[in-house]
């Protein structure tokens, strides 16, 4: 019997520590912050902060922002900022997942509040002060995103490294001047990249005639099918078949492949569409998926401007 009560104990402890950023989403989903707040005390009651907690928490932030409740919003993201600061101090950022998803989480949702209140400069200098402290971690792309978010469309493009590929050589984005170019980041593993790819190609069909150009930046992550690692060479092979099977009709369009593209670009989620005019200005940044009427009526006002 004790044996039997120990090991429940035991399953019971092991569900809960690998179930708290679930069980807060879940009841954040249900809009049940009291729910939520309930599960994350009991849970650091037994288990202290760890990183999963310290996910979940971010998570509250997220949702608050998302309700509009600005300043629940500030509480959760700085109280998670706190305590990741103190796990770092015995740990690195990306020892594991759930720190980095609850850092980069809670810097994102302390800029996106500040910029909510109309203070886009206080915004901008917190995240580029992030992004130079974390500049080497895995959160790197994610902090570049919510800064391009509030200041890229408008500047020049960055410019885009091409050293290795795959398909035609990829040209600099200077010499594309004059002409528009589509940047399509995607991942060998995304589901929404190959959801889009018939937006993409579509879109390319109709309007290369008018001038638009397509480039599809990729990059490595460490592993190929089933999420088995895999070395550059074999990943790259990998990427390539992919890009063969899903993307059939962008077979003539160049893929650079390189992490450098998609920290300069915050292209942390995929895909994230990046429209460069004529003047190598970014006149569209878009994370995420974009309908095919939405994405047609930006690049034809970039055409015609």
């Amino acid at each position: 019997m004790r044996f039997r009560l120990l090991t429940a104990f035991l399953l019971l402890a092991s569900f809960s520590f690998a179930g708290i950023v679930e069980d807060v989403r879940t009841a954040l989903a249900q809009k049940n912050f009291s729910a939520a707040d309930v599960s994350l005390q009991s849970y650091q009651a037994r288990q202290g902060v760890t990183p999963e907690y310290l996910e979940a928490l971010s998570w509250m932030a997220r949702t608050a922002l998302a309700s509009d409740q600005l300043d629940r919003a500030e509480t959760y993201a700085k109280q998670t900022e706190t305590l990741s600061f103190q796990q770092l101090q015995k740990r690195t950022l990306d020892a594991e997942p759930h720190l980095p998803i609850a850092l980069g989480a809670a810097l994102e949702v302390e800029a996106q509040v500040l910029a909510a209140r109309g203070r886009n400069s206080q915004a901008v200098a917190l995240l580029q002060r992030a992004v130079a402290k974390y500049r080497d971690t895995s959160i790197r792309a994610r902090l570049q995103k919510n800064l391009n978010l509030l200041g890229l469309v408008g500047r020049p493009a960055p410019p885009l490294a091409i050293a290795q590929y795959l398909g035609p050589r990829p040209a600099a984005l200077s010499r594309a001047k004059g002409s528009p170019v589509l940047l399509f980041f995607w991942a060998h593993w995304c589901v929404d990249c190959k959801a889009e790819g018939p937006i993409i190609s579509r879109l390319r069909s109709e309007l290369a005639p008018k001038g638009l150009t397509v480039v599809a930046p990729t990059q490595l992550y460490g592993y190929a099918a089933r999420g088995e690692d895999a070395t550059p060479k074999t990943e790259l092979a990998y990427i390539g078949q992919v890009w063969q099977h899903f993307y059939p009709a962008l077979q003539d369009v160049p893929v650079p492949v390189g992490k450098a593209n998609f920290d300069t670009y915050g292209a942390s989620t995929t895909p994230t569409l990046v429209l460069v005019d004529r003047a190598g200005r970014v006149a569209l940044y878009h994370p995420g998926v974009m309908p095919y009427q939405d994405l047609r009526a930006a690049i034809e006002k970039t055409l015609a401007d």
